[in-house]
This record gives C-alpha cells, sequence and structure tokens, in this order.
C-alpha cells in the first residue's frame, strides 16, 4: 500500500546505487500525484515512469495508473516501456507483468518486495523472479494493512524471507551492499 511503500523508501539512502521500479494499484493521475509526494518525502528521487526513460540509481519508477511498466534492454541501458495491454489479475499496472520483466532482464541480480495489499497480483511474478533465481521478501501479516498480495506469496512459498515493515529497508541495503545473501533452508518470520 501507499503508507508501506513510503516508509520503505524513506528509509532508504539518497546514493542507493540501484535503481527501484514500483508497481502501485491506483488509477491515472493518482499515480503522478503519489511519485511527485513521495519525490519530496524521500531523499531518493522518484517519478511516474514514461516511455523510454533509462533506469538510473538512486531513482524509484512508478508504474503509471493504466499501464504496466516492463523494462527493456537497449545496448548497455535499461529504458522503461509502458504497455497498454490487458489487466492481469483484475489490474492494470499488474506486479506480476512488472516481476516478469524484471526477471527476463536481470535474473539472479534482482531482488524484489511484496507489501501489503489486496488480491494475489505478485505471486505468478514472484514465481518467475525465483525460477530465474532472483531473491523474493514479502511483508509479515502483523504489520500489513492486507495480507492479500504477500500472503499469496508466502503461501505459495515463494518468499524466501518474511519481514515487518520497519525491517524491509534495511534488508533492501543489505542486499545492495552485500550482494545476495544465502537462501535459507527454513522462512524466517
Amino acid at each position: 500500500g501507499p503508507d508501506a511503500l513510503t516508509k520503505v523508501l524513506q528509509a532508504l539512502p539518497a546514493d542507493l546505487p540501484v535503481p527501484i521500479v514500483v508497481t502501485q494499484h491506483m488509477p491515472p493521475v493518482f499515480t503522478r500525484m503519489f511519485a511527485e509526494r513521495l519525490d519530496r518525502s524521500t531523499s531518493l528521487r522518484v517519478v511516474e515512469a514514461g516511455d523510454g526513460m533509462e533506469l538510473a540509481p538512486g531513482t524509484v519508477y512508478i508504474a503509471p495508473g493504466d499501464k504496466h511498466l516492463v523494462l527493456q534492454r537497449r545496448s548497455t541501458a535499461t529504458l522503461t516501456q509502458l504497455s497498454g495491454a490487458p489487466p492481469e489479475n483484475s489490474c492494470r499496472p499488474a506486479v506480476d507483468v512488472m516481476f516478469r520483466s524484471v526477471a527476463a532482464l536481470f535474473g539472479a541480480s534482482a531482488f524484489a518486495t511484496v507489501l501489503t495489499g489486496m488480491g494475489y497480483d505478485g505471486r505468478g511474478g514472484a514465481k518467475v523472479l525465483r525460477e530465474a533465481g532472483a531473491e523474493v521478501l514479502a511483508q509479515d501479516e502483523a504489520s500489513s494493512v492486507v495480507w492479500g498480495m504477500p500472503g499469496a506469496v508466502v503461501g505459495a512459498g515463494l518468499a524466501d524471507e518474511i519481514l515487518p515493515l520497519d525491517r524491509i529497508a534495511a534488508a533492501l541495503i543489505q542486499r545492495v551492499q552485500t550482494g545476495r545473501v544465502a537462501r535459507p533452508t527454513a522462512v524466517t518470520r
């Protein structure tokens, strides 16, 4: 949800050496206003994604309402691409669409987080990410307003780690600074 995402982004440093792509279930116009609000309230640069934007470290790209956000490679650059393809999981933008795109380009070097939200969007994409060797983190039930999306990922056995909201930013920073962490043999709660 927007509040959970805000808390995570506010805890990340401005010099984060990787880009972040976000799919938030919001209608058009609201995503632009949300990106502008996040840009003012976090140390990261936050923008609503547009077609052909090159991903840059320390920048957060929010999928615009009613458009799927996918990534494409052009030479050595990774660019955003917006798609009006049909909704998935009754959503456009859909997390599954973005996750599949990230898995195809980044494979095991990707790291995904599923935060509080209704439905099961993200479960299918988390499966594709895991099959590509990427790590998937899920917000725990106790700190989630609605445990639908992270609960679907956890229920399918796709979460490498389940953490409360206040520990997610630190987990992201750790992975960026040290690279992959060893995949646990049992899920951590």
